[in-house]
């Protein structure tokens, strides 16, 4: 249902699975995308996906992506995919052309039991639960 709302509030962005996405960062031969965490600094210093860059999902610092091409390919995610949709939606409208939104958020990435790490790089299983409501999303286990 939470899937379906996103999409519907954000029919001109891209959804890309958490399969997909594993798939992905694993492909030696495919080019790597971009990877952008759309949540607070404070969830994301609990965990994040290896790769991925900080960005503050209320007011984005796009300017730090003026010397990335508007061809790269560009992978957002947040906790359940909203915030994350909306950034990629404004990275839209600055012209990036391969953008997609991880649909389900790291909660989806998570319950999958896919890596994690924490701000010292260090492997983790637990996630900020942003809030009680949520947190719901996220299996009891993997709450921080």
């Amino acid at each position: 249902m939470l899937k379906l709302f996103i999409s519907l509030s954000f029919p001109t962005v891209s959804q890309i699975t958490t399969a997909e996405f594993a798939a992905w960062l694993i492909d030696c031969a495919k080019l790597q995308p971009l990877v952008l965490d759309a949540r607070s600094p404070a969830e994301y210093a609990v965990s994040h996906i290896k790769t991925s860059v900080h960005i503050d999902p209320v007011t984005p610092n796009l300017t730090a992506l003026l010397t990335v091409s508007l061809d790269t390919p560009i992978v957002i995610y947040c906790s359940v995919g909203y915030r994350s949709a909306k950034v990629a939606q404004q990275l839209q409208r600055q012209g990036f052309s391969q953008i997609f939104n991880l649909s389900g958020g790291l909660f989806q990435w998570a319950n999958e039991q896919r890596p994690m790490f924490k701000d010292n790089g260090q492997p983790t299983q637990l996630v900020h639960p942003y809030n009680a409501i949520w947190g719901k999303l996220l299996k009891a286990g993997y709450h921080a």
